[in-house]
């Protein structure tokens, strides 16, 4: 699929979330506190909850944007990597899709040369393939994260990713 058609799906959810967020009531000082960062990155989208550090290793928080349901069978979220955070191995049984918001970061299918990720940046993990993400050890990272057809399930967590992995060339 050309990244014009995933725009083209993609688009409508996304303005869709924007629009929802921007009728949140929120006072100045949530607002604020929400979109705090430490000066390299500008938040899209909340911060998030911290998530568990069975699945990551450093400071990766989520938001769920869009949860699943069974007429739209997709959920869409954001995940903020600190430097140096990273993903465990994982696998979605229908694949996803990647769009990184801000930051660098580094992404790996097992078998496969890790890539720099980037701002602007659209990556698709195919279905059941083993793979990582995370941010850079300098820099943080920002992706919005979309999963379909979440009735085959979403995710699959395994091991780490060790030190040897993420730091390999």
């Amino acid at each position: 699929m050309s990244t014009r058609a995933i725009f083209r799906l993609v688009f409508p959810i996304f303005l869709s979330i924007i629009l929802v967020i921007g009728c949140k009531d929120r006072t100045p000082q949530q607002e604020e506190a929400e979109t705090k960062s430490t000066g390299q990155t500008d938040f899209l989208f909340p911060k998030g909850q911290k998530g568990p550090d069975k699945n990551f290793t450093g400071n990766a928080y989520n938001t769920g944007l869009l949860a699943p349901d069974s007429t739209y069978t997709t959920i869409v979220g954001n995940v903020f990597f600190e430097p140096g955070a990273r993903s465990n191995w994982h696998t979605h049984p229908s694949g996803q899709i990647l769009i990184i918001t801000d930051g660098a970061g580094f992404h790996q299918i097992e078998g496969e040369a890790k890539q720099f990720i980037q701002k602007g940046d659209v990556i698709k993990c195919p279905p059941n393939t083993r793979h990582w993400h995370g941010a850079t050890a300098d820099s943080e990272l920002q992706q919005m994260y979309i999963v379909p057809n979440t009735e085959k399930g979403i995710v699959n967590w395994m091991e780490p990713v060790t030190d040897a992995q993420y730091n390999a060339q």
